[in-house]
């Protein structure tokens, strides 16, 4: 039974995973419009659209 779960399950390495550029640019996007406002203790966040 140890023997099962102690192989890894995935076939490929993850350092071989690569995002799409698409992934890429929405991950920039988002960060570019995205406003954290800090007031006091509070955080407010505003997605600048």
């Amino acid at each position: 039974m140890q023997e099962m779960y102690s192989k890894t399950s995935r076939r490929d390495p993850v350092n071989k995973m690569v995002p799409k550029e698409e992934t890429i640019k929405f991950l920039l996007d988002y960060s570019k419009a995205l406003s954290v406002i800090d007031y006091n203790k509070l955080k407010f966040e505003a997605l600048l659209n």
